[in-house]
């Protein structure tokens, strides 16, 4: 197997097995996980370099050929969102370090690790997968990982909320296999390369329903509407470090699952229309949802569903345009869910909850944490030149081209969605970041600068900044990032060259 294909997901496992072995010194574990987590780094920029220009890599596991063999595939797509998500990962993985060293969260770091680097693994392998079987074995390591994650520091409240986690997913994940089964008796196999070119003479009945299978099956892992219910309740539950992840990428790889099986195996044309409903339903009900709730984790959830609706309205839009602004907005919203998330952390360990009820004057007791949540909150609503303007313009102009009744009626949900985020941050703002600063968080704050964990604090602070940054990178690299995006926009569309690089020996074999 090539190696630069390999790296991504093959080092996070040995890295787990590394950590677990050396659970009894955390420092070791937390080098470890660093080197590992900097290695796929490189690694997802490398191979972003090599298939910037619409290259397509290709490698078969023990030499057996595709269709037969285990292929894994990376293309601008998944090369892309492999070096933002690997990049998220690495950001996050060293916020939590800095947890850990002040004493600041009740997690066990020993355990931590291994599940953290066995996550990683499960999201590299679901965007390299060549075939429905391996992006179902990506999706249950990540899956599985997230089910130990999510109880880390377990409270009667999150036992609750990892249960409504797990019976959902685990819904869906038999569902998966179902479809995988139905799939393979029209076909006969379940590399994707091969299916693309035999559903094209199944009756278009069959593949219409399999497509609407495998929308719902996506569609429940990225909570689209009306199967967006377990997540506002299972999120904001979770310890930072897990649900900064949890909203920046899980939701995420479901919406490139939807990407790519959508685009590749049933072409679009037939489901637009429903996607596009869906769409502005996921808008609508998210951003409804988000401004009627007391507690900022509980208000970025609903706002993390909403701007789902963004992603799949592109999709629905099955055009190279709409498809390049779903890409800008996935690389978007995956830093900034990140960041505002972080933010929360922070938030929580100076006041000690994230309620809009008992929060004011946050401005005044870290203007530093005020700055940090208004940057990504305004890329979050589509403020100029922010990263999320750049995104929905890209978005809003590949529908005014498309044209049509349904496609404006999506614009329009989308123009009132964003003027509803920015009234829910507004609300955000006013309640808890202006005004005289209760006397309680005044204390925390100055017990906090004064303790022995200020310096784990420095290092949670510093981390969300990073990822502040790389926001605002996001938006001063449009440029470049567009290219990227349109690239693969075309090649998801056309679809020749994904299936030529698997079926027609054009990859790299060993």
């Amino acid at each position: 197997m090539n190696a630069l294909l390999a790296v991504p997901f093959l080092v996070p496992l040995l890295g787990a097995a590394a950590t677990l072995l050396m659970r009894r010194s955390p420092r070791s574990q937390q080098v470890t996980s660093v080197l590992t987590l900097a290695a796929v780094v490189a690694d997802a920029a490398l191979l972003l370099y090599r298939t910037s220009d619409g290259t397509v890599l290709t490698s078969q596991a023990g030499g057996w050929q595709a269709p037969l063999g285990i292929t894994v595939v990376a293309d601008p797509l998944t090369a892309l969102l492999l070096l933002v998500s690997s990049s998220v990962l690495l950001i996050v993985l060293l916020y939590a370090i800095g947890q850990d060293i002040g004493g600041l969260s009740r997690a066990m770091p020993q355990v931590f690790h291994p599940i953290y680097l066995v996550l990683t693994a499960g999201v590299c392998l679901s965007f390299l997968a060549g075939d429905l079987f391996n992006l179902f074995v990506g999706f249950e390591i990540m899956l599985t990982a997230s089910y130990a994650l999510i109880t880390q520091a377990p409270t009667r409240e999150r036992v609750r909320a990892s249960m409504i986690y797990t019976v959902v997913s685990l819904t869906s994940s038999i569902l998966f296999l179902t479809g995988i089964a139905l799939v393979y008796a029209l076909t006969g196999t379940v590399n994707l390369a091969d299916i693309a070119g035999k559903l094209g003479t199944a009756p278009p009945a069959l593949s219409m329903v399999l497509a609407l299978m495998f929308l719902v099956v996506f569609g429940i892992k990225a909570a689209i509407v009306p199967m967006h219910f377990w997540l506002p309740d299972s999120y904001p539950v979770a310890i930072t470090r897990i649900s900064a992840i949890f909203a920046a990428l899980l939701t995420k790889v479901a919406v490139y699952a939807i990407i790519r099986t959508q685009t590749l195996l049933f072409g679009g044309d037939d489901i637009s229309s429903v996607l596009l409903w869906i769409a502005i339903a996921t808008m609508i009900v998210g951003i409804l949802g988000a401004l009627v709730q007391d507690d900022i984790n509980r208000v970025m959830s609903f706002a993390l569903v909403s701007h789902i609706g963004f992603m799949i309205f592109g999709l629905g839009l099955n055009s190279v345009a709409g498809i390049a602004g779903v890409v800008i907005y996935l690389v978007h919203h995956i830093v900034v869910q990140a960041t505002l998330f972080l933010v929360n952390g922070l938030i929580r360990q100076y006041v000690g909850h994230t309620s809009l009820r008992a929060v004011r004057g946050l401005t005044t007791v870290s203007p530093a944490l005020a700055l940090f949540f208004f940057l990504p909150a305004m890329s979050l609503a589509g403020l100029p030149p922010m990263s999320g303007f750049i995104a929905k313009v890209a978005l809003f102009e590949a529908g005014a081209e498309a044209g049509g009744r349904l496609v404006w009626l999506g614009i329009a949900a989308g123009v009132a969605t964003s003027l509803l985020t920015m009234m829910a941050i507004f609300r955000i703002w006013v309640r808890g970041f202006w005004g005289t600063p209760m006397p309680d968080m005044v204390e925390a704050r100055e017990q906090l600068r004064r303790g022995s964990n200020r310096g784990g604090l420095r290092m949670m602070t510093m981390m969300t900044g990073v990822m502040v940054g790389v926001g605002l990178f996001v938006a001063f690299a449009a440029g470049p990032l567009a290219e990227i995006a349109f690239t693969a926009a075309h090649d998801l569309l056309e679809g020749g060259a994904y299936v030529e690089a698997v079926l027609g020996g054009g990859g790299t074999t060993s």
